[in-house]
């Protein structure tokens, strides 16, 4: 008879439990040390003023933090990030749930379609963002000629304070829509077939179909969705340095990735980088927690 033991209100064997610590020992060395040493390093570094050229640590306590909330640079862009993380989640969201469900109906060219709106998913953030360069440029911008041609004023685009954060939030939707539309698509292709025939005899058409019984049974997709984007939204990064580097006209495209980068390799400010790093970690985890406690009342 096999050797068990209890852990809690479950019962296991020893081999059981060897077999599976012979398998997780790979994972648990990457964690503690791809995660959890760097995670304890950036911790202890935010309480110091450590230069990283000359490698000179000195403990300040919280006075790193005190700096931040009294930067208007480091607030100015927490807001941005704030705005950024909004307008892309709402547009992103609402674009691609109405683009996955025309491609759930039986359309021409739907597959083609499908390879058309995942494309920039797949295509390098540097080489793309290079390609937005392009259309954003002052003088011969496509998108400026457009404008024209309806009978609207060109824009300077990423050239100019008032419009530099719009044109990345654009260049980010246009980018993200793919993604989610893939993910929304599975997730109206799960819903049974006999559902939706019920509501049809119920008297449903289209838009009560979708509004009283699709979107419903979305709701865990949309979750993930949402929880995904609000954190790639917060770790946004390679777009900005790319077309406005050091965070565009009057600091106007500068988020908190941007910010933390800056102070912990531009001014060598290791120190102050990792305090920002550990405020943009608790924005995230409190709305990540946040989000996480609607879905479940939701879903009560």
């Amino acid at each position: 008879m096999a050797y068990r033991y209890k852990l809690g209100n479950k019962s296991y064997e020893k081999a059981e439990t060897r077999a599976a610590f012979i398998l997780l020992f790979p994972t648990i060395v990457a964690l503690v040390f791809l995660f959890f040493i760097p995670a304890l390093r950036v911790f202890s570094l935010s309480f110091t003023d450590t230069n990283t050229i000359t490698n000179v640590s000195k403990f300040v306590g919280l006075a790193n933090f005190r700096y931040l909330f009294k930067s208007q640079v480091f607030l100015k862009s927490m807001r941005n990030t704030f705005v950024f993380t909004t307008a892309k989640l709402s547009a992103e969201i609402a674009i691609s749930l109405a683009l996955a469900v025309m491609l759930d109906a039986k359309i021409p060219f739907r597959k083609f379609l499908r390879i058309t709106y995942f494309a920039p998913v797949v295509v390098p953030v540097v080489a793309s963002s290079t390609i937005w360069l392009w259309l954003y440029a002052p003088t011969f911008s496509p998108l400026n000629q457009i404008l024209q041609f309806i009978g609207l004023q060109p824009l300077k685009w990423i050239y100019s304070a008032d419009t530099a954060l719009f044109s990345i939030i654009l260049f980010s939707v246009w980018r993200g829509i793919g993604y989610d539309v893939v993910v929304f698509l599975s997730g109206l292709q799960e819903i049974p077939d006999s559902v939706i025939e019920a509501a049809r005899v119920d008297g449903g058409n289209g838009w009560n179909i979708f509004w009283r019984v699709k979107l419903p049974l979305l709701k865990p997709v949309i979750a993930f969705v949402l929880i995904m984007g609000l954190i790639g939204s917060f770790q946004a990064f390679t777009e900005v340095d790319v077309m406005t580097p050091n965070g565009g006209p009057k600091n106007s495209t500068l988020l908190m990735v941007n910010y933390i980068y800056q102070q912990a390799f531009g001014n060598t400010k290791m120190g102050r980088g990792a305090a920002a790093s550990l405020v943009l970690f608790a924005i995230i985890f409190f709305f990540t927690y946040l989000q996480r406690v609607m879905h479940d009342r939701m879903g009560d």
